[in-house]
This record gives structure tokens, sequence and C-alpha cells, in this order.
């Protein structure tokens, strides 16, 4: 097969997985299932395809019209193939084979500005309709920066845990891994870096965005109010999930007594896998509904809560573009009335002078700013410090955090 024809046979393969792929799992999933059913595509031609459908999904919402103007029909596959090409050169920063044979013309252009790419276009594209929910962003979102942010896959980024600083860099020089720091304890790679069999996850780097590695702030702001170093810190990880925020407490707060705990087993399960690989005993895990004031909770106070409630994810959608492009408005509510049950339930089990640290990877205000105000104005907690996680501009998730204090003086 000529090299023309390969790559048309690309195309023709991503307008049917598009026309097949409904949302109902992720795209990743998806493809995977595609692929292991049809052997005949090797490394290349995999990669080739699942960039162009990912590519599809990163113009978001901007489409359900085709980039003309038509009512884009899922049956046409002459309108999506439109939709893929254009995608792909909006999603490109340098020339590349797989545009090259689609569309030579624009290829020769893919290292332009956004902005300049967008005028060669002949027919209207605005940026800002990637993501349409402008009116939901919290306030310090910048729309349009954050929209064009869809376009490009982010980085993967790495934090390293304590004292494997000097022997993590030299395994990646050995290996000749680019990276870059971006911190002290965090390093930026490409996001196609291979780094499991080189690096020993979880005790020595763990996997964690830049964005979620800042929370470490909020974490030293609450140990700089301890007044006893050596005391150990009851600290419930209440949504833990895959427990990244919980080895960051380890490692930043040291001397803790931990609980952790979610709403699967299973999720339990696979959290203690991680917490054998990241060499962390004698914690306490449980399963437990936190939207349900009935559940069980064990050690009943604790002297920080860690709240990194469930969330659409907003933040991430870069990684995941699927998920912007299947969104719909109505899912902002029901996941702001979840957030605020499970706060509800879980505040009580605060001690007096403890600290409450709430956490989403939104970019809604109603998961944030307003669930904010809504502990403010139901509990006995001041805020002390309330930020967006601005990761957009760095090739990383956007999030936010609000860290409250709780105490008796506290009382109206």
């Amino acid at each position: 097969m000529s090299k023309e024809k390969l790559f048309e046979s690309y195309l023709s393969t991503a307008v049917l997985l598009v026309q097949q792929y409904d949302g109902s799992i992720p795209l990743s999933d998806f493809l995977k299932q595609y692929f292991s059913l049809n052997k005949k595509f090797g490394s290349r031609d995999r990669k080739h395809v699942s960039h162009l459908c990912y590519c599809y999904y990163r113009l978001g919402q901007n489409p359900p019209r085709s980039l003309k103007g038509e009512l884009l029909n899922l049956h046409n596959e002459n309108l999506i193939s439109e939709r893929l090409i254009t995608a792909l050169f909006l999603c490109s920063q340098h020339p590349n084979g797989l545009l090259a044979q689609l569309n030579p013309e624009l290829n020769e252009k893919a290292a332009l500005v956004l902005n300049e790419k967008i005028s060669l276009l002949n027919h209207p594209f605005n940026i800002a309709d990637i993501f349409p929910l402008q009116d939901e962003l919290s306030e310090s979102i910048d729309a349009t920066a954050f929209a064009a942010s869809h376009l490009i896959q982010p980085d993967l980024f790495l934090r390293i845990r304590p004292s494997q600083k000097n022997q993590v860099t030299r395994k990646l020089q050995e290996n000749k891994i680019a990276f870059e720091e971006c911190d002290d304890d965090c390093l930026k790679l490409l996001n196609t870096t291979k780094v499991e069999n080189i690096l020993e996850l979880n005790k020595e780097v763990v996997v964690q965005d830049y964005s979620s590695q800042k929370i470490k702030g909020f974490l030293d702001y609450a140990r700089n109010f301890i007044s006893n170093p050596s005391t150990t810190l009851r600290v419930w990880d209440c949504c833990a999930a895959s427990g990244g925020k919980s080895i960051l407490a380890v490692d930043i707060l040291k001397n803790i007594d931990l609980t952790v705990s979610d709403i699967r087993s299973s999720i339990i399960h696979n959290l203690k896998n991680r917490f054998k690989e990241a060499e962390i005993k004698g914690y306490n895990s449980f399963v437990a509904d936190l939207t349900n004031p009935k559940s069980e909770i064990r050690n009943p106070k604790f002297d920080l809560i860690i709240c990194d409630v469930p969330c659409t994810g907003s933040g991430t959608w870069s990684r995941t573009p699927e998920q912007l492009y299947f969104f719909r408005k109505e899912k902002i509510n029901y996941y702001s009335e979840l957030q605020k049950k499970i706060v509800t339930n879980t505040i009580p089990h605060l001690t007096e002078n403890s600290f409450f640290l709430y956490i989403t990877c939104s970019v809604f205000k109603k998961e944030n700013e307003e669930v904010v105000e809504f502990i403010q104005n139901n509990f006995q907690l001041q805020l002390i410090k309330q930020e967006t996680l601005i990761g957009y501009d760095k090739k990383a998730d956007t999030m936010f955090a609000a860290l409250f204090v709780h105490s008796t003086q506290n009382k109206k």
C-alpha cells in the first residue's frame, strides 16, 4: 500500500471510530477494545489513528456543527473527515508526516501561532467555542486561554519523594530521558515518556500533576500552625481515590496517623497496592458513602481532613477531551450538590483547632467558590486560603483548593 493510501486509511478508520464512539467509556478503553479486535493495526497505525480521534474531540463542543456551519451528521463521512483534518492542523505544533499526507498545504503552516492558523481556515472558527460554558467558570480563569489549552496534550509530571532526588535524576540521565525541573521535587517530561521501567513508581516518584503537587503549599500552611511539630496528627483523606494526596500528606506532614476512605472496596484495594509500593504502613482504611449521613466513620475525630471531592473533572479535560465533547451542563449542579453533602457529613469529624482542606479538579465556580461559601455559611470554619491552581498555561491540569481552620472561637 502506498504511503498516501495508508494515511487515507488512517483517516477513514478514525471516521469510523468517531461514528461508533458514544462516550460511555473512556476513549482510551474504546480504542484498546477496537484494536484488540482488529489485529491488522500495527503500533504505528494505532498511534496515528488514536491521535486523529483525540484531535477530533479536542475541538470540544465547537461543533455540533461542522466547521463549515452545516449540522454535523455522523453519517456524513466528508464532514467528519473535514473536522478531523482541521483538528489535526490546530493541534499540531510542528509539521508532521500525518498532516503532510492528509493536507500538505496546512502542514507547511503547522508551526504558526494558533490565531494565525485559524486565520488560514476557510470557515469561521472561534477558540472560545471549544469550551462554551464560560459563564460557569471561576472568575480567575482566563476563558480564552483555558479553551485553547484543550488543543494541547498536557505533559507528564513526577513528584520526587523525600531523599530520592539524586537517584531519580541519575536514572533519567543514564537512560537519556529528557526532563525539566519545575520545582525542587517536581519534574516535567513528555507525556509519552515511559518511566515505569526506569523508576520505582510510588517509592521513588509519584506520577502527580503539577497543580496537584501544589497542594503541598496548603499542607505546609497547616503544618506551620501546629505548635508542637512532634504531635501525631490524625489525618483523614476522606475521598482518597488512588491515594496521591495521602502519599503527599505522609511526605509533607511526616508524623501522622493516616485514615483513608472511599465509596467502593475496589478503590481501597487498589489504594492498598499503591501504598505497598510507597512503603506506607500502619494506616486505617474503610469504605463509606459520604453522601449518606448515616455512614459509619472510623476514628470519628481528626486534626486534618483532606476532602478531594468527586467533581466534573473539568480542569483535566485536556487529558481526556472526549469528556468535554460529551459533557452536559446539568452535571455541574449534580456534582455541586454531591459535594455539599460530602462536606456536610465530614466537617463534624474535625477536632478543635483542626483543618479542613477542600479540593477539586474543576474549573466551575459552583463546585469551587460556591461550595466555599456554603461551608462558610453553615459551619464554624474560618477560610484561611483559597486558590485556583492554574495549569492551562503550563501544560498541566487546573484545580481548586481551599483551607479552613475549625475553632469554637469562630462561633457566630
